[in-house]
């Protein structure tokens, strides 16, 4: 007798995958039946698509009415091995890329289209038929990591931990060695300028700027080793936010060396009477005067502000079975995506899960009774039954 529970009913709905848009004013979400778009701000559906199949990846044209889908979960609406480009408001396909090996990741834009996989990421015109610009090789990218601008394309080197940079206008390629174990997370800010990294350790978030490919800063998520979920700057970029699967939401300060944000531009925290006289005491480390140590162990800055979010039931996947099953495992099929971030406006951001309890969270920034600005859930919303 088979006594093992099914990995999934087949009577619950799932969600296969999410992502925001640029401007996090709206998300989408792959099903094993179509997709969604939602509203932001109040999780409310926009756009329903029934496709009678199912689809692990869906990437939004900013606010345009274009969408990238590449088929996944049980039944995939597409091969693996293509990219369709939707018209939505026509409700087709436009066109479609077709790849050798399976899609990892896709990012859009109105003038070209990065279509990730497992070695490489090709980029295209976003013209009918699609015009091939370039191909880039990358070290293993089972997770699809790429970033996408008009100005900037980023993603993994040929070496693990390092990152290619692609500054689009001149097709110069620069090399930036971020960490010393495999890439987890990439993110660029609204404007493009700034880049922030997380490896497969997990400990520490690293900050550049992406013109120069200077280092401006480090942060530490914790001590223990954790799996990054997703980071993401504030409009401003004056904040980052970063989860994983510690199960916590974390708030950094951001330094902006080439552009000053102006007063109002962010909650400013206030220094408590704990810093002492010293103006430059930083309240995000916790070790006191030992932070005056240069280059000692207690110099770490971390966090301002943090707050648990909803990590779900599924079970995790680890990194070392993420490259076993790279090869072979069909998106939307693994563990579902969780802790994907997204900013309203300087002082409030979603944090949004996929799977069978898909969970929408609202968390804002509230200034404490110390003056300091604590992080605070809102309300959540199970998206999935709207």
């Amino acid at each position: 007798m088979n006594t093992r529970p099914p990995i999934e009913s087949p009577s619950e709905q799932a969600a296969l995958s999410v992502a925001f848009n640029h401007d996090s004013s709206r998300f989408a979400v792959g099903l094993d039946t179509g997709f969604r778009i939602l509203l932001a701000a109040t999780c409310q559906i926009q756009t329903a698509r029934v496709l009678n199949a199912g689809l692990g990846l869906v990437q939004m044209m900013g606010n345009a009415n274009y969408l990238a889908l590449v088929g996944g979960g049980r039944s995939p609406r597409f091969p693996q091995n293509k990219v369709i480009i939707w018209d939505d408001s026509k409700g087709k396909v436009a066109f479609e890329i077709a790849t050798l090996t399976a899609v990892c990741g896709v990012q859009i834009t109105k003038t070209r289209v990065a279509v990730v996989q497992q070695n490489s990421v090709r980029l295209y015109a976003f013209e009918k038929p699609p015009r091939p610009v370039a191909k880039y090789e990358t070290t293993d990218n089972p997770l699809g990591l790429c970033c996408l601008t008009d100005k900037y394309l980023v993603f993994p080197g040929r070496t693990p931990g390092h990152v290619q940079v692609v500054q689009l206008s001149t097709d110069s390629v620069s090399i930036l060695p971020a960490h010393s174990s495999s890439l987890r997370a990439l993110q660029l800010s609204a404007d493009g300028e700034l880049l922030a990294t997380a490896s497969e350790k997990g400990t520490l978030v690293r900050i550049f700027a992406t013109g120069s490919c200077a280092k401006l800063a480090e942060r530490r998520r914790g001590s223990e080793n954790a799996t990054i979920f997703s980071l993401r700057f504030s409009p401003s970029g004056s904040m980052l936010a970063c989860t994983s699967d510690k199960g916590n939401l974390h708030i950094f300060d951001v330094p902006n060396l080439r552009r000053p944000m102006s007063v109002a531009a962010r909650p400013t925290r206030s220094i408590s009477p704990s810093a002492g006289a010293n103006p430059n005491a930083d309240p995000t480390n916790k070790w006191g005067f030992l932070s005056n140590i240069p280059f000692g162990p207690f110099s770490d800055v971390y966090s301002f502000t943090s707050a648990p979010f909803d990590t779900g039931s599924e079970p995790l996947q680890n990194q070392h079975n993420m490259r076993r099953l790279s090869d072979n495992a069909v998106l939307g099929t693994t563990r579902p995506v969780k802790g994907v971030i997204g900013w309203i406006d300087e002082t409030s951001l979603l944090v949004v899960g996929a799977g069978q309890k898909a969970r929408w969270e609202k968390f804002v920034l509230q200034e404490g009774e110390d003056g300091r600005y604590v992080l605070v859930r809102e309300g959540w919303k199970g998206y999935l039954g709207n």
